[in-house]
C-alpha cells in the first residue's frame, strides 16, 4: 500500500489541479484554469516520460522526495499521479455527495468514496497509458493527451449501471456560451478534447518558454469566439410558447414528514393557478417528484389535477411516481412525469418514465431493482422504455410545438437530447427535485448541463426545480430568469426553438467515436512499434 502513497511533489501537483478544476466549474466558473487547470497534472506525467527530476511544482528547489526519482521513467509510476490527481480532483468536485446521499442512507461515505476510488482509477489509466504512448513512440504530447482524456470522458458516460457523465471538461465553459457555440457541430466532447489540447499548449508554452503553443491556443480562442459571435448573430430564433415554471422550496425533510400528502398538491395547485396569471402562460411544469407519493395510490390528485388543467386551460406536467403491475404479482415503481391535457385527461398520454437513473438513490448497480422494491427512494426503480413528445397548442401567434422531457440528472445524457431533436421535439422540459443537495455547489453543477443540451440541439429549455435553480434556457445557451436557492415562487418565459437539426444531433457523439478511435490507434502504434523492435 505504501507505494501508492503520494511524495510530496506528487500530492501538490494533483492538489493544484483538483482546486483549479473545482473553480473552474459552477457555481465558481472562473473561465482561465478551465485552460490550464491540468497543467500540473501534465508536468508530472511528462517528468515520468522523460525521467527527469529537474523541475518540481512543489516549491522544494526541483528536488523530489526519497524513492520518488527511482519511478520517475516508469508507467507505473504514472498511474499513481494520475490516481492522486483523480482521486482529489473528484473528491473535491464532488463533495456533495455525501450531503445528498445522507439522505437515503449512512453509508454516504461509502457511496461518496466508491465514486471517487472508480473516477481515480480511470486517471490512473489515462495517466499510463499516456506514459506508456510517450515513451515508446515519438507522437507528441499534443495528439495523445487530447484524445486519451476526451476517451476517458466517453469511458465514464458508458460504463453500465454506474455510468456518471457529470461535468465533462466541456462544460465548465457554459457560463461563456459564446466560446462554444460550435457545440453544435462537435457536442460538449467536441468541446473537452479543445479544453483538453489547451491545456498542452498551456503547459509547453510554460515549461519550454515556446511562443508557437500559446500562438495556436490563441489562434483557435480567436476562431471559437469569431464563431460564437457569427451564431449569436446569424442564428433565428422562433418563439414556440409561453411556459410557466413552478418552484415550491419544500425541503427534502418536510417534504417527509409532512403527512398530509393533499396539502402538498393543494400549495402546487395554488401556485399553478398563480402561474396562469402570468402573460400569455401555454404550459405549466411541476418539479420531479413534486409529490412524495405514487398517483395511483391516491386517485383524487388525478382528478385534482385534471380538474384544475381544464378549467384553466392550460397543460400541465407534473413530476410524480408511477408504478406498473403484472398478472403475476410483480410490478416496477417509476420516476415519471404526468401530462395532464386541456380537458384535464392524462390517459391519452403515456406518462414519461425516467431512463437514466441515478447510482444506488434510484438504482443499486447490477443488482435486480424488485429487490429494493419496499425501500422507496432507493434503488428500486425501473428504467424507462419510451420517450414521448408532447404537444402544446398554438395560442396569441405562438405556434406552439411538441417538447420531451429530462427528469433530474438526464440533462447529463447528450444522447436524449439529441434523440428528442431528431423525433421531432421543438423544447425541453427539465424537472428536478434538488432539495437533497442542500446549499452545496451541486445544483450549480446540475443545471450548467443544460446549457451545453441546449446549444447541441438548438432547443430552448424550461427547468422547473424543487428548491431551484429553475430557469429558461434559449437556443444559444444563454439563461434568463434564474431563480435563487430555496426561494418559493413561479416564473414564466417564452421558450424558443430553431428550424432544422444541427449537424451534432445528425451526426451525433462523433468526436467521442474518434476520440476512441484515435486512443486505439495509439496502442496499435506502440504494439507495431515494440513488435518491429
Amino acid at each position: 500500500m505504501r507505494r501508492w502513497l503520494p511524495s510530496r511533489s506528487t500530492f501538490t501537483a494533483a492538489a493544484m489541479t483538483a482546486v483549479l478544476l473545482f473553480v473552474a466549474y459552477a457555481p465558481y466558473s472562473l473561465v482561465v484554469p478551465s485552460f490550464l487547470a491540468l497543467v500540473p497534472f501534465l508536468w508530472l506525467l511528462e517528468e515520468r516520460v522523460s525521467g527527469s527530476a529537474d523541475v518540481s511544482l512543489s516549491g522544494s528547489g526541483g528536488s523530489l522526495a526519497p524513492g520518488d526519482a527511482a519511478g520517475l521513467g516508469r508507467a507505473d509510476g504514472a498511474a499513481k499521479v494520475g490516481f492522486w490527481a483523480g482521486l482529489l480532483a473528484n473528491g473535491l468536485i464532488l463533495y456533495w455527495m455525501v450531503v445528498a446521499l445522507w439522505h437515503f442512507t449512512p453509508l454516504a461515505a461509502a457511496g461518496y468514496l466508491a465514486t471517487i476510488l472508480v473516477l481515480g482509477a480511470w486517471w490512473a489509466l489515462l495517466g499510463w497509458t499516456t506514459v506508456w504512448v510517450r515513451r515508446r513512440t515519438r507522437i507528441p504530447l499534443w495528439v495523445v493527451f487530447p484524445l486519451l482524456w476526451t476517451a476517458v470522458e466517453w469511458g465514464i458516460g458508458h460504463q453500465g449501471d454506474i455510468r456518471f457523465p457529470w461535468l465533462g471538461l466541456g462544460t465548465s465553459l457554459t457560463t461563456v456560451p459564446v466560446l462554444v457555440q460550435w457545440a453544435e457541430i462537435a457536442g460538449a466532447r467536441g468541446v473537452t478534447l479543445w479544453l483538453a489540447w489547451a491545456n498542452v499548449m498551456v503547459y509547453l508554452t510554460l515549461r519550454y518558454r515556446r511562443w508557437r503553443p500559446a500562438a495556436a491556443l490563441l489562434l483557435t480562442l480567436a476562431a471559437a469566439l469569431g464563431y460564437g459571435v457569427w451564431r449569436e448573430r446569424s442564428l433565428v430564433l422562433k418563439p414556440a410558447t409561453v411556459v410557466a415554471v413552478v418552484q415550491p422550496n419544500v425541503g427534502f425533510k418536510e417534504k417527509l414528514a409532512e403527512r398530509d400528502r393533499d396539502r402538498q398538491v393543494e400549495r402546487l395547485l395554488r401556485l399553478t393557478v398563480r402561474a396562469d396569471s402570468l402573460p400569455g402562460v401555454r404550459l405549466v411544469a411541476w418539479p420531479e417528484a413534486a409529490v412524495d407519493g405514487y398517483f395511483v395510490d391516491h386517485p383524487q390528485w388525478v382528478q385534482w389535477i385534471g380538474d384544475t388543467a381544464r378549467a384553466l386551460r392550460v397543460p400541465i406536467l407534473a413530476g410524480g411516481l408511477d408504478a406498473r403491475f403484472y398478472p403475476n404479482g410483480t410490478y416496477d415503481v417509476y420516476n415519471a412525469a404526468f401530462y395532464f391535457d386541456t380537458t384535464g385527461s392524462d390517459t391519452g398520454y403515456r406518462p414519461y418514465h425516467k431512463t437514466y437513473l441515478v447510482p444506488i438513490v434510484e438504482r443499486v448497480p447490477f443488482l435486480p431493482p424488485r429487490w429494493f422494491g419496499k425501500l422507496k427512494w432507493f434503488g428500486g426503480f425501473g428504467r424507462g422504455e419510451h420517450f414521448p413528445l408532447y404537444p402544446v397548442a398554438a395560442h396569441a401567434g405562438l405556434p406552439g410545438g411538441r417538447f420531451g422531457v429530462l427528469i433530474c440528472y438526464e440533462s447529463a445524457f447528450e444522447d436524449l437530447a439529441r434523440r428528442y431533436r431528431r423525433e421531432g421535439a421543438d423544447f425541453l422540459l427539465n424537472i428536478t427535485n434538488d432539495a437533497w443537495f442542500g446549499r452545496t455547489a451541486a445544483p450549480y453543477q446540475h443545471a450548467s448541463h443544460l446549457v451545453m443540451r441546449a446549444i447541441e440541439t438548438r432547443m430552448g429549455i424550461a427547468r422547473a426545480a424543487n428548491t431551484g435553480i429553475s430557469e429558461f434556457v434559449d437556443p444559444l445557451g444563454r439563461t434568463h430568469l434564474r431563480t435563487a436557492l430555496d426561494t418559493r415562487g413561479v416564473e414564466a418565459d417564452t421558450v424558443y426553438t430553431t428550424a432544422g437539426l444541427t449537424p451534432y444531433v445528425r451526426w451525433g457523439d462523433w468526436v467521442g467515436l474518434l476520440a476512441l478511435v484515435g486512443s486505439g490507434a495509439l496502442v496499435v502504434a506502440v504494439l507495431i512499434r515494440r513488435t518491429g523492435r
